[in-house]
């Protein structure tokens, strides 16, 4: 096999591992083992606080001390592990802690697929900006094949979910020890600072007021990037508690409908550089925010029979809502910050919006659909789809007064060559 294909698999298994369970934990949660919304927002914040915690630790290890490979195939291994123990759980605060300690092992695998694509590609003296996009792109129908298979064999409220996603982990775990060395760089001096090994260093970028401003809009953007991973399988499913929707597609395949999200996500990657030249930054990141007021408000508004096509047109929307947030939010980082910081804050801003963002909307969302949208176990998802939606746009109002940037077509262009 190809070093190409090598790659090929690492990213398809990377993202199936996750695509196994993310989506249909909630089916699980709600539907299975019959646990309340409140803790069901606390096993969404553990992606976010990992995210915090660990990428830039394990970014220091792989750098100093240990062949990124190496630290990636153990980080799977044991989260594979720790996915496994999950159908052992008979109550929500162990199930909490388990899935925490199974997502620090594998959030900061993301960052480490992508530094090992990286490095075997510049060794082995290919273009990375061209060749590992098309690579990338198998982690998207990675995530979408795991998402098909846990549908098609009718895992999609079963404990399978897990041995799925950790036999998954494990197989890529040992994979990854047969993959071309990746030592250790060194990149992060000796003699720096505690603050500049972890990359805090960005944090004074916060002292100037459009950066604070950028990165606190991530944050608020970032507590919606989520919730429709988090509920949407569940609210889908339990249409079937209407009896003229109980046998419908939509119920049956609940999963295959969602999995339509992250098709759009590799769609709308392609129509980005169009945007962002046509329209600059800033206005590519306010059709973000208001991609989420659609992709919520559809939701508000569909049914399986019709208004489907608003369930199916929401999951299509997620792809500009996603992708454009991210990129254009990259971007501006990519060319408003000094070089010497620039991968700091880069590491800042994606700690603010899949950290911190996360993180809170987790938590806040599962209160919130507690305490003010469930009546006796039923869920109000109509009413649910709209305070996100009014959450969004109130985000999306807020910066277009508040944020100021004029676009500069060279920005765009001296980043993408």
């Amino acid at each position: 096999m190809n070093i190409k294909n090598r790659l090929v698999l690492m990213s398809f298994l990377q993202f199936f591992v996750w695509g196994a369970w993310l989506i249909t934990v909630g089916n699980y949660w709600f539907g299975t083992k019959q646990w309340s919304g409140a803790e069901f927002g606390a096993i969404f914040s553990t992606l976010g606080l990992s995210s915090i915690l660990m990428p830039a630790l394990t970014g220091i290890i792989a750098d100093r001390w240990v062949n990124a490979e190496r630290l990636y195939g153990i980080l799977h291994i044991l989260g594979g592990l720790a996915i496994a123990y999950l159908p052992q759980v008979d109550n929500p605060t162990t199930f909490y802690w388990v899935i925490f300690a199974a997502m620090m092992c594998y959030m900061p695998t993301i960052s480490l697929s992508n530094s090992i694509g990286y490095t075997i590609l510049k060794n082995n003296k290919f273009d990375v900006v061209k060749v590992f996009p098309p690579i990338r792109v198998w982690g998207t129908i990675g995530f979408i094949v795991a998402m098909w298979i846990t549908n098609l064999t009718g895992n999609k409220a079963s404990v399978n979910m897990f041995y799925i996603s950790a036999f998954a982990a494990v197989v890529l775990g040992v994979y990854s020890f047969t993959l071309p060395a990746c030592e250790p760089q060194n990149t992060t001096s000796k003699d720096a600072s505690l603050l500049q090994s972890l990359g805090l260093n960005a944090f004074k970028l916060f002292a100037n007021y459009k950066m604070a401003l950028f990165f606190i809009f991530s944050m608020f953007l970032g507590g919606a990037l989520q919730l429709t991973n988090m509920y949407g399988d569940t609210y889908l499913s339990e249409f079937e508690k209407i009896p003229q929707y109980a046998d419908s597609f939509v119920v049956r395949y609940s999963t295959i409908i969602m999995s339509i999200s992250q098709i759009s996500e590799t769609l709308f990657i392609l129509a980005i550089p169009f945007f962002l030249k046509r329209f600059g930054i800033k206005q590519v990141m306010l059709m973000s925010m208001l991609a989420w007021v659609l992709r919520f408000g559809l939701f508000a508004y569909g049914d399986p029979e019709g208004g489907l096509w608003m369930i199916i047109l929401s999951c299509i929307v997620y792809g500009m809502a996603f992708d454009f947030f991210n990129i254009s939010g990259s971007l501006f980082v990519e060319t408003t910050t000094d070089s010497k910081i620039r991968s700091s804050a880069q590491g800042l801003f994606m700690m603010m919006s899949n950290g911190f963002g996360a993180f809170f909307g987790g938590i806040i969302s599962g209160y919130v659909i507690d305490k003010y949208f469930t009546v006796d176990g039923q869920r109000d998802w109509h009413n649910i789809w709209l305070a996100f939606a009014a959450y969004a746009l109130v985000i999306a109002i807020a910066f277009a007064v508040l944020f100021k940037h004029k676009h500069n077509p060279k920005d765009v262009e001296s980043v993408s060559h």
